[in-house]
């Protein structure tokens, strides 16, 4: 009888042990086969856009260890090379199929009920002026009017010593207006007369460099990127995404690339709503855009209206 529980027990025992083990590898199993999306490599293999549609890959489908942000510190030259291979052969087969100021990804208004308004002057440099407009950014800083200031590379360069006072003054927020200010396709389509990035390594030249340069400057990478003439493509959009920035539109045009006369600027600036980002320029001195915009200011805080930086609501 003794021997026979003895038998037992031992049997008990092996049998418990293998049980044990099964459920062991089975949980291993399952850790293996996690989902493809929860796989630490699965944007790294995402497959590339190659249809005739392209839908813009989201931010946080970016790669996770080479994405530039706003918040993260420089990519090393061997990372910053890696990306911007990884987004070539990403987008080399795909074609557009939108073109525009307004398509999607992007952003043309705050999201907010506020009463409350962006102005953003572009700054152009080159052949469309390296200019400054002190009047309107000396009238911006006496009634401390907060404002977004694009400022495009060669501005930059003619600029350096303005770049920086604007820079260190807390009323301005410093946002990314390019490198050559092309509008950002990647065939190289124009508007305006201007020919645009003419694939995808001149998108990526024409949104980094100039990042790169502003961040060295202040030590901050710019959130926000406008294209020269605000122009894109869908596929280009889907490339600065996955570069880290948003793209900053408009939805009131306040001088029509410093065209526009006094009353012009003034009243399309306070046809502005809740929300309205607006589009004007500071490298003109000898346009009417100052006059418009010191006209319009007035108006439009008597009508409740205040004035906030692009980054201080979200945008779409």
């Amino acid at each position: 009888m003794r021997k026979r529980m003895v038998c037992f027990l031992f049997l008990s025992s092996v049998l418990i042990a293998l049980t044990g083990c099964g459920a062991e590898r089975g949980s291993t199993k399952l850790a293996d086969e996690a989902p493809v999306s929860e796989r630490p490599d699965s944007v790294v293999s995402a497959t590339p856009v190659v249809q005739s549609t392209v839908t813009p890959v989201p931010s946080s489908k970016v790669l996770q260890t080479d994405r530039v942000s706003p918040s993260d510190a420089p990519l090393s030259p061997a990372k910053s090379l890696s990306l911007a291979q990884t987004l070539v052969e990403r987008y080399h087969k795909a074609v557009p199929t939108k073109w525009g100021e307004n398509i999607p990804g992007v952003r043309t208004h705050l999201v907010t009920q506020d009463k409350v308004i962006a102005l953003t002057f572009d700054a152009c440099g080159g052949k469309e002026g390296s200019g400054y407009d002190e009047k309107l950014v000396d009238y911006l800083i006496k009634e401390q009017i907060p404002a977004t200031l694009f400022v495009n590379a060669r501005w930059l360069a003619a600029n350096p010593d303005i770049f920086a006072k604007l820079a260190a003054n807390p009323l301005f927020e410093i946002e990314n207006h390019g490198t050559e200010h092309r509008p950002l396709s990647v065939n190289g389509r124009a508007a305006y007369g201007i020919a645009g990035t003419k694939d995808v390594s001149a998108v990526i030249r024409e949104v980094t460099e100039n990042a790169d340069e502003i961040e060295k400057r202040m030590g901050r990478r710019p959130l926000f990127f406008r294209s020269g003439t605000a122009f894109y493509d869908d596929v280009a959009v889907g490339i600065a995404h996955d570069l880290g920035f948003q793209l900053a539109g408009y939805n009131v045009l306040g001088d029509a690339g410093a065209t526009f006369n006094t009353e012009q600027v003034y009243h399309a600036l306070i046809k502005a709503r809740s929300g309205s980002i607006v589009l004007a320029h500071m490298n003109h001195p000898e346009k009417d855009t100052a006059e418009g915009v010191m006209k319009a200011i007035p108006v439009m805080q008597k009508a409740g209206f205040r004035f906030v930086h692009l980054s201080a609501y979200a945008v779409e």
